[in-house]
């Protein structure tokens, strides 16, 4: 294959006006799929099930088998619908999308197409620096998901595989689609808009309970879609919208970032050098970085979308719509400027809960008893250094009310900082609470006096010259000794009450 080229990023902004549409699909975690009883593996009691476990005849298209509408699937797309700001139609249909595909029994998708169950809305994001960015929605329309395909070779990839293995847990699995307008004036901020646009989409769609969120199990899913048009000079007509890519199911928050910039780059030195855009999905390559050619896209004729003969129109009562939107919770960007004002962080500060996806976490543990500086250091300082080490996420490996215990151990006056980052650790392995790692470890510091006399008289026999050094004014000196009395008592003595009793002892 040969090397592609890629345009300075400043270079390709000075040169052409980037274009930019999301589509982003959202796995709803209802108990079962969405026309059949079948378990849903996007709820967490059945994720990581063997493949072919979790299916019914009709996700696999048998003959006879007819489709059911999940009620609860309905009501969480009316939900997210009212949530982007969208009118709900009062009568919407599901249609056939015909194309083959092996994970895809039925050699169709049911979906809807020209009658969506929500249209025209607009979502608020907000960049890294809080500047607040409007992203006009298009539509959100139910359908459901395919299966999953694993080509099995080298590469892991179709190209080269030497078979495939088809899982249909997936089939089936309810979806809400989110498709946006153009999106224009991103400018140099493209790729940024990219990954706030994903994150309030996240945000959105946890409060409302109706998806786990999670990008790498496939929860949500995003389809970037990049074009490209040639700037001209002030007052003449702007140039017609470029030929679009769509970098397919990019499955991270930075990914989303990068793989709108590297398209950028790549069209930028293929128009500049005088050649055409394909109108293609692509693929994206994590440990590349790069995008590759996936299949030629298809116009929404060659799918023969066509009415579902087996379902009939969904249409959901206005008292249920209003029922649904006064249940709507506080909208994300609200939601963190208020808790950021709550909790007394700094934009810097707020920036990093933020950015490491904890800000659901933090708040779980201050409601638990820690004081938000406390709960903010420990989720982005130790919780997630451990985390990273393990490739884990920092959620998955303690509770917010560990942590909380944790602190108020450390507050007591039961633990040191030290001490408490072994009883973390504990925690992190199973071994129990934070008390119970405690007492089982003996990690409690010591707060008997009459131990720490003992220990301060013994550090000072062997450096009788330190205490006339303090005598004399020397207090710094007084470390020598707390530093031998914390290693006599193996780190589980308050320092500072160890240097009260030192001073005390000079002063005698």
């Amino acid at each position: 294959m040969a090397a592609v080229t890629l345009m300075d990023y400043d270079k390709a902004l000075e040169l052409f006006e980037p274009v930019l549409g999301f589509e982003v699909h959202v796995e709803l975690n209802t108990r079962t799929k969405m026309f059949s009883a079948a378990p849903n593996p996007a709820n967490d009691e059945f994720h990581g099930a063997e493949p072919n476990t979790l299916i019914a005849p009709v996700d696999l298209g048998l003959p006879g088998s007819l489709p059911v509408v999940n009620e609860t699937a309905v009501r969480s797309s009316i939900s997210l619908g009212l949530a982007l700001g969208c009118s709900i139609a009062e009568s919407s249909r599901f249609a056939r999308k015909n194309y083959f595909y092996p994970d895809l029994g039925k050699n169709y998708q049911i979906s809807q197409y020209d009658e969506p169950i929500a249209f025209e809305g607009s979502v608020e994001v907000e960049l890294e620096d809080g500047t607040l960015v409007t992203i006009p929605v298009e539509r959100a329309h139910m359908e459901e998901d395919a299966g999953k395909l694993t080509h099995m070779g080298s590469t892991g990839r179709i190209q080269g595989a030497e078979y495939s293995l088809v899982d249909y847990n997936r089939a089936g699995v309810p979806l809400v689609e989110i498709v946006t307008k153009p999106i224009f004036g991103a400018e140099h901020r493209a790729p940024e808009y990219a990954k706030a646009y994903i994150s309030a989409i996240r945000d959105i769609v946890r409060g409302l309970g109706i998806s786990e969120a999670r990008l790498e199990r496939g929860n949500l899913r995003c389809d970037a879609n990049v074009s490209l048009r040639r700037r001209v000079p002030a007052g003449r007509p702007a140039e017609p919208l470029g030929t679009r890519t769509e970098t397919k199911n990019v499955n991270s928050m930075r990914s989303v970032e990068r793989a709108v910039r590297y398209e950028i780059q790549r069209q930028a030195a293929i128009l500049a050098d005088g050649g055409t855009i394909t109108q293609e999905t692509r693929h994206w390559h994590e440990d590349t970085g790069t995008t590759s050619p996936g299949r030629p896209k298809s116009d929404a004729d060659d799918y023969r979308y066509f009415p579902e003969p087996d379902l009939l129109p969904v249409q959901p009562a206005r008292e249920l719509v209003e029922e649904l939107r006064a249940a709507l919770p506080e909208q994300p960007v609200a939601r963190r400027r208020r808790l950021k004002a709550e909790w007394g962080f700094t934009d810097l500060e707020f920036q990093d809960v933020r950015n490491g996806g904890l800000v659901e976490v933090v708040e779980a543990t201050i409601a638990a008893g820690a004081s938000p500086a406390s709960a903010r250091k420990w989720w982005t300082g130790e919780i997630t250094r451990l985390a990273n080490a393990a490739e884990k996420d920092a959620v998955d490996l303690i509770g917010p009310d560990d942590v909380a215990a944790l602190q108020q151990l450390v507050d007591a006056g039961t633990l040191t900082d030290k001490l408490a980052r072994q009883v973390l650790e504990g925690v992190i392995a199973g071994e129990g609470t934070p008390q119970q790692v405690v007492d089982a470890r003996g990690l409690a510091v010591v707060s008997d006096d009459g131990a720490l006399i003992a220990a301060i008289d013994e550090a000072l026999a062997a450096q009788p010259d330190v205490l006339a050094k303090i005598k004399d004014g020397k207090v710094q000196a007084a470390g020598a000794i707390i530093g031998a009395v914390m290693k006599a008592m193996k780190g589980q003595a308050d320092a500072a009450r160890v240097r009260e009793l030192i001073l005390e002892r000079a002063a005698q």
